[in-house]
Protein backbone atom coordinates (compact mmCIF):
# COMPACT_ATOMS: atom_id res chain seq x y z
CA UNK A 1 0.00 0.00 0.00
CA UNK A 2 2.98 2.45 0.66
CA UNK A 3 4.33 1.87 -2.65
CA UNK A 4 1.22 2.14 -4.11
CA UNK A 5 0.45 5.33 -2.25
CA UNK A 6 4.07 6.90 -3.51
CA UNK A 7 3.22 6.17 -6.78
CA UNK A 8 -0.16 7.62 -6.68
CA UNK A 9 1.17 11.27 -5.27
CA UNK A 10 3.90 10.71 -8.14
CA UNK A 11 1.03 10.66 -10.36
CA UNK A 12 -0.86 13.67 -9.04
CA UNK A 13 2.73 15.65 -8.86
CA UNK A 14 2.53 15.22 -12.19
CA UNK A 15 -1.54 16.35 -13.41
CA UNK A 16 -0.83 19.46 -11.26
CA UNK A 17 2.80 20.32 -12.90
CA UNK A 18 0.69 20.03 -16.37
CA UNK A 19 -2.62 21.31 -14.80
CA UNK A 20 -0.72 24.57 -13.85
CA UNK A 21 0.99 25.16 -16.28
CA UNK A 22 -2.00 24.86 -19.03
CA UNK A 23 -3.27 27.58 -16.45
CA UNK A 24 -0.28 29.71 -17.49
CA UNK A 25 -0.64 29.34 -20.88
CA UNK A 26 -4.12 29.90 -21.23
CA UNK A 27 -3.75 33.21 -18.67
CA UNK A 28 -0.96 34.03 -21.60
CA UNK A 29 -3.29 33.80 -24.41
CA UNK A 30 -6.37 35.01 -23.50
CA UNK A 31 -4.76 38.11 -21.75
CA UNK A 32 -6.72 40.54 -24.21
CA UNK A 33 -9.70 39.61 -23.24
CA UNK A 34 -9.54 38.25 -19.78
CA UNK A 35 -7.81 41.25 -18.45
CA UNK A 36 -9.81 44.04 -16.16
CA UNK A 37 -8.18 46.99 -17.59
CA UNK A 38 -5.82 48.33 -20.10
CA UNK A 39 -2.17 47.48 -18.44
CA UNK A 40 -0.29 50.56 -19.76
CA UNK A 41 -2.84 52.82 -18.84
CA UNK A 42 -2.34 55.51 -16.21
CA UNK A 43 -4.27 56.17 -13.04
CA UNK A 44 -4.26 56.28 -9.50
CA UNK A 45 -1.17 55.07 -8.20
CA UNK A 46 -0.22 52.63 -5.19
CA UNK A 47 -4.41 51.80 -4.37
CA UNK A 48 -4.57 48.79 -2.48
CA UNK A 49 -6.40 45.26 -4.31
CA UNK A 50 -10.10 45.74 -4.57
CA UNK A 51 -12.84 44.75 -6.58
CA UNK A 52 -11.94 47.50 -9.40
CA UNK A 53 -7.96 46.49 -8.96
CA UNK A 54 -7.98 43.21 -8.11
CA UNK A 55 -3.73 43.61 -7.18
CA UNK A 56 -3.88 47.04 -7.13
CA UNK A 57 -2.02 49.39 -8.60
CA UNK A 58 1.71 50.60 -9.03
CA UNK A 59 3.68 53.72 -8.74
CA UNK A 60 2.05 55.34 -12.25
CA UNK A 61 -1.89 53.70 -11.82
CA UNK A 62 -1.29 50.79 -14.01
CA UNK A 63 -3.47 47.73 -13.08
CA UNK A 64 -1.41 45.07 -11.27
CA UNK A 65 -3.38 42.10 -12.37
CA UNK A 66 -3.93 42.94 -16.01
CA UNK A 67 0.17 43.17 -16.11
CA UNK A 68 0.57 39.78 -14.25
CA UNK A 69 -1.77 38.55 -17.11
CA UNK A 70 0.29 40.17 -19.96
CA UNK A 71 3.66 39.65 -18.38
CA UNK A 72 2.47 36.24 -18.59
CA UNK A 73 3.40 36.46 -21.93
CA UNK A 74 6.50 37.37 -23.04
CA UNK A 75 7.81 35.02 -19.49
CA UNK A 76 6.47 31.65 -21.50
CA UNK A 77 7.68 33.43 -25.04
CA UNK A 78 11.14 33.67 -23.74
CA UNK A 79 11.00 30.57 -22.03
CA UNK A 80 9.64 28.42 -24.98
CA UNK A 81 11.81 30.09 -27.53
CA UNK A 82 15.11 30.04 -25.62
CA UNK A 83 14.61 26.39 -24.63
CA UNK A 84 13.97 25.40 -28.31
CA UNK A 85 17.19 26.77 -29.51
CA UNK A 86 19.01 25.44 -26.79
CA UNK A 87 17.84 22.17 -26.68
CA UNK A 88 17.82 22.12 -30.74
CA UNK A 89 21.21 23.31 -30.46
CA UNK A 90 22.61 20.67 -27.73
CA UNK A 91 20.70 17.94 -29.73
CA UNK A 92 22.89 18.40 -32.87
CA UNK A 93 25.43 19.00 -31.39
CA UNK A 94 25.36 15.56 -28.89
CA UNK A 95 23.98 13.46 -31.86
CA UNK A 96 27.23 14.00 -33.97
CA UNK A 97 29.73 13.66 -31.35
CA UNK A 98 27.93 10.28 -30.07
CA UNK A 99 27.54 9.30 -32.90
CA UNK A 100 30.89 9.90 -35.10
CA UNK A 101 33.17 9.89 -32.17
CA UNK A 102 36.74 10.67 -33.25
CA UNK A 103 38.37 13.80 -33.63
CA UNK A 104 34.58 15.62 -34.07
CA UNK A 105 33.58 14.43 -31.22
CA UNK A 106 37.14 15.74 -29.54
CA UNK A 107 36.55 18.57 -31.09
CA UNK A 108 32.68 19.31 -30.02
CA UNK A 109 33.36 18.25 -26.82
CA UNK A 110 36.20 20.66 -26.11
CA UNK A 111 33.58 22.94 -26.95
CA UNK A 112 31.07 22.09 -24.63
CA UNK A 113 33.41 21.77 -21.75
CA UNK A 114 34.63 25.49 -22.47
CA UNK A 115 31.36 26.53 -21.77
CA UNK A 116 30.53 24.49 -19.73
CA UNK A 117 33.47 26.29 -16.62
CA UNK A 118 32.32 29.69 -17.62
CA UNK A 119 30.10 31.84 -15.49
CA UNK A 120 26.82 31.54 -17.44
CA UNK A 121 25.36 34.50 -15.52
CA UNK A 122 27.97 36.91 -15.60
CA UNK A 123 28.47 35.61 -19.29
CA UNK A 124 24.77 36.46 -20.20
CA UNK A 125 25.13 39.82 -18.41
CA UNK A 126 28.08 40.90 -20.37
CA UNK A 127 26.65 39.74 -24.06
CA UNK A 128 22.95 41.17 -22.96
CA UNK A 129 24.74 44.54 -22.64
CA UNK A 130 26.23 44.34 -25.78
CA UNK A 131 23.36 43.36 -27.37
CA UNK A 132 21.25 45.92 -25.53
CA UNK A 133 17.34 45.81 -23.95
CA UNK A 134 15.29 43.60 -25.80
CA UNK A 135 13.16 40.19 -25.62
CA UNK A 136 14.46 39.02 -28.40
CA UNK A 137 18.04 39.42 -27.28
CA UNK A 138 17.09 37.76 -24.07
CA UNK A 139 16.21 35.10 -25.75
CA UNK A 140 19.11 34.32 -28.44
CA UNK A 141 21.54 35.21 -25.45
CA UNK A 142 19.64 32.32 -23.33
CA UNK A 143 19.01 29.71 -26.09
CA UNK A 144 22.76 30.08 -27.06
CA UNK A 145 24.29 29.94 -23.87
CA UNK A 146 22.49 26.89 -22.08
CA UNK A 147 22.95 24.10 -24.76
CA UNK A 148 26.32 21.97 -23.17
CA UNK A 149 24.45 20.57 -20.61
CA UNK A 150 22.10 18.89 -23.28
CA UNK A 151 24.46 18.22 -25.74
CA UNK A 152 26.96 16.28 -22.66
CA UNK A 153 23.19 14.16 -21.65
CA UNK A 154 22.67 12.95 -25.41
CA UNK A 155 25.77 12.72 -26.24
CA UNK A 156 25.98 9.94 -23.37
CA UNK A 157 22.94 8.53 -24.80
CA UNK A 158 24.08 8.34 -28.12
CA UNK A 159 27.21 6.50 -27.13
CA UNK A 160 25.06 3.75 -25.77
CA UNK A 161 22.48 3.67 -28.67
CA UNK A 162 25.06 3.38 -31.44
CA UNK A 163 26.74 -0.30 -29.94
CA UNK A 164 23.29 -1.81 -29.62
CA UNK A 165 22.45 -4.47 -32.19
CA UNK A 166 19.74 -2.78 -34.15
CA UNK A 167 22.32 0.11 -35.03
CA UNK A 168 25.32 -2.46 -35.92
CA UNK A 169 22.76 -4.59 -38.19
CA UNK A 170 21.46 -1.44 -39.81
CA UNK A 171 24.97 -0.44 -40.38
CA UNK A 172 26.25 -3.84 -41.72
CA UNK A 173 22.69 -3.71 -44.40
CA UNK A 174 24.36 -0.41 -45.85
CA UNK A 175 22.50 2.17 -44.05
CA UNK A 176 24.35 5.51 -44.03
CA UNK A 177 24.78 7.42 -40.76
CA UNK A 178 22.24 9.94 -41.63
CA UNK A 179 19.47 7.14 -41.99
CA UNK A 180 20.11 5.36 -38.93
CA UNK A 181 20.85 8.44 -37.00
CA UNK A 182 17.14 9.59 -38.12
CA UNK A 183 15.40 5.91 -37.53
CA UNK A 184 17.22 4.39 -34.77
CA UNK A 185 19.16 7.41 -32.68
CA UNK A 186 16.75 10.01 -33.03
CA UNK A 187 13.82 8.27 -32.02
CA UNK A 188 15.47 6.64 -29.10
CA UNK A 189 16.50 9.86 -27.03
CA UNK A 190 13.12 12.15 -27.46
CA UNK A 191 12.03 11.31 -24.14
CA UNK A 192 15.24 12.74 -22.49
CA UNK A 193 15.16 15.84 -25.07
CA UNK A 194 11.58 16.49 -24.19
CA UNK A 195 12.62 16.28 -20.23
CA UNK A 196 15.99 18.48 -21.01
CA UNK A 197 13.88 21.11 -22.99
CA UNK A 198 10.66 21.33 -20.28
CA UNK A 199 13.60 21.69 -17.40
CA UNK A 200 15.28 24.16 -19.65
CA UNK A 201 11.62 26.37 -20.17
CA UNK A 202 12.00 26.68 -16.53
CA UNK A 203 16.13 27.85 -16.64
CA UNK A 204 15.54 30.46 -19.18
CA UNK A 205 12.08 31.75 -17.36
CA UNK A 206 14.44 32.06 -14.09
CA UNK A 207 17.18 33.69 -16.31
CA UNK A 208 15.02 36.12 -18.06
CA UNK A 209 13.54 37.20 -14.71
CA UNK A 210 16.95 37.77 -13.60
CA UNK A 211 18.18 39.83 -16.50
CA UNK A 212 15.11 41.65 -16.33
CA UNK A 213 15.25 42.66 -13.03
CA UNK A 214 18.90 43.60 -13.44
CA UNK A 215 17.66 45.90 -16.11
CA UNK A 216 18.59 44.20 -19.06
CA UNK A 217 15.38 43.55 -20.73
CA UNK A 218 13.01 45.52 -22.72
CA UNK A 219 11.86 48.05 -20.48
CA UNK A 220 8.36 48.57 -22.44
CA UNK A 221 7.59 45.07 -22.26
CA UNK A 222 5.25 43.91 -19.91
CA UNK A 223 7.62 40.82 -18.01
CA UNK A 224 6.98 39.07 -14.56
CA UNK A 225 11.05 39.70 -14.29
CA UNK A 226 10.66 43.73 -15.06
CA UNK A 227 7.46 43.88 -12.41
CA UNK A 228 10.02 42.86 -10.18
CA UNK A 229 12.17 45.42 -11.37
CA UNK A 230 9.91 48.11 -10.99
CA UNK A 231 9.15 47.22 -8.13
CA UNK A 232 12.32 47.57 -6.58
CA UNK A 233 13.14 50.56 -8.17
CA UNK A 234 10.67 52.23 -7.15
CA UNK A 235 9.46 51.32 -3.47
CA UNK A 236 7.39 48.84 -3.60
CA UNK A 237 9.59 46.42 -1.64
CA UNK A 238 10.29 49.32 1.08
CA UNK A 239 6.85 50.53 1.18
CA UNK A 240 5.63 46.60 2.21
CA UNK A 241 3.30 47.08 -0.89
CA UNK A 242 3.43 42.88 -1.44
CA UNK A 243 0.63 43.04 -3.94
CA UNK A 244 2.76 44.62 -5.97
CA UNK A 245 6.13 42.20 -6.02
CA UNK A 246 4.62 39.29 -4.40
CA UNK A 247 2.44 37.68 -7.85
CA UNK A 248 4.81 38.15 -10.02
CA UNK A 249 7.63 36.11 -7.86
CA UNK A 250 4.84 33.66 -6.82
CA UNK A 251 3.87 33.18 -10.60
CA UNK A 252 7.55 32.96 -11.82
CA UNK A 253 7.59 30.38 -8.53
CA UNK A 254 4.79 28.28 -9.48
CA UNK A 255 5.55 27.73 -13.23
CA UNK A 256 8.78 26.75 -12.74
CA UNK A 257 7.42 24.12 -10.38
CA UNK A 258 4.72 23.18 -12.45
CA UNK A 259 7.77 22.66 -15.26
CA UNK A 260 10.10 20.70 -12.92
CA UNK A 261 7.34 18.48 -11.75
CA UNK A 262 6.48 17.77 -15.59
CA UNK A 263 10.62 17.16 -16.40
CA UNK A 264 10.60 14.91 -13.77
CA UNK A 265 7.83 13.08 -14.72
CA UNK A 266 8.94 12.72 -18.18
CA UNK A 267 12.47 11.67 -17.12
CA UNK A 268 10.60 8.48 -14.93
CA UNK A 269 9.24 7.26 -17.96
CA UNK A 270 12.02 7.27 -19.73
CA UNK A 271 14.56 6.02 -16.99
CA UNK A 272 13.03 2.67 -15.61
CA UNK A 273 15.61 3.32 -13.30
CA UNK A 274 14.20 6.14 -11.49
CA UNK A 275 10.67 4.67 -11.04
CA UNK A 276 12.14 1.98 -9.26
CA UNK A 277 13.88 4.41 -6.84
CA UNK A 278 10.18 6.43 -6.53
CA UNK A 279 8.63 2.66 -5.84
CA UNK A 280 10.60 2.15 -2.84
Amino acid sequence: MARLRQVMQGNKARWAGIAMLVLFILCAMLAPWIAPLDPWEFGPAFLRPSTTNLLGTNDVGQDIFSELLYGARNSLLVGFAAALLSVSLGAIVGLVAGFRKGILDDLLMGATDVFLVMPMLPLAILVSVYLGPSIWNLTLVIGLLWWPSTARVIRSQVLSIRESGYVESARALGASDLWIMRRHVLPNVVPLLMAKFVLTVAVAMLMEASLSFLGLGDPIAKSWGMMLRYAFLRGGFVGGLWWWYAPPGLAIGLCILSLTLISFSIEEKSDPRLKRVLER
